[in-house]
C-alpha cells in the first residue's frame, strides 16, 4: 500500500525580501509565524504496517527548525533572499539526505499563502 505522511512544524522568524520593488511592504523587515509541512511518501512494508515513525521525521527536522526559529532569515547562508520558494528548497536540500522518503515540503508564510516544493524534476 502506498501512503503519504505529513508532519507539521512551526517557527517564528523575521525576513525582508530584497528583490521586491522599492516601497513594497515585503521589502521591509517583518516577521511571520511560519508553518512547514514535511511530507514523506512510499510503500508500507506489510510486516511493519507503517512507513516512517513520525518521531524520525521530527528528529530529522529539528536541527533545521533550530537554525530558523527566532532568527533573521536573511542572515542565514543560502537564505539571503528568503522567499517562501527559496525557503522550501533550502529546507528540502537539508532534509532529503537524512529523510530519503521525502516527497514534498510545504511552507506556509501566512494563513492563506503557501509554497509547495517537490524536489528537482
Amino acid at each position: 500500500m502506498r501512503v503519504k505522511l505529513t508532519k507539521t512544524f512551526t517557527f517564528e522568524a523575521a525576513h525582508s525580501l530584497p528583490t521586491f520593488p522599492e516601497g513594497h511592504k515585503c521589502r521591509r523587515l517583518h516577521g511571520h509565524s511560519f508553518t512547514v509541512e514535511v511530507v514523506v511518501a512510499g510503500e508500507v512494508a506489510p510486516a511493519k504496517g507503517y512507513l516512517v515513525d513520525y518521531a524520525n521525521i521530527k528528529a530529522a527536522y529539528e536541527p533545521i527548525r533550530q537554525q530558523l526559529d527566532h532568527h533573521h532569515l536573511n542572515e542565514i547562508e543560502g537564505l539571503e533572499n528568503p522567499t517562501s520558494e527559496v525557503l522550501a528548497r533550502w529546507i528540502w536540500d537539508r532534509l532529503k539526505p537524512v529523510l530519503p522518503l521525502l516527497g514534498k515540503i510545504v511552507v506556509h508564510e501566512t494563513c492563506t499563502s503557501a509554497c509547495e516544493y517537490e524536489g528537482k524534476p
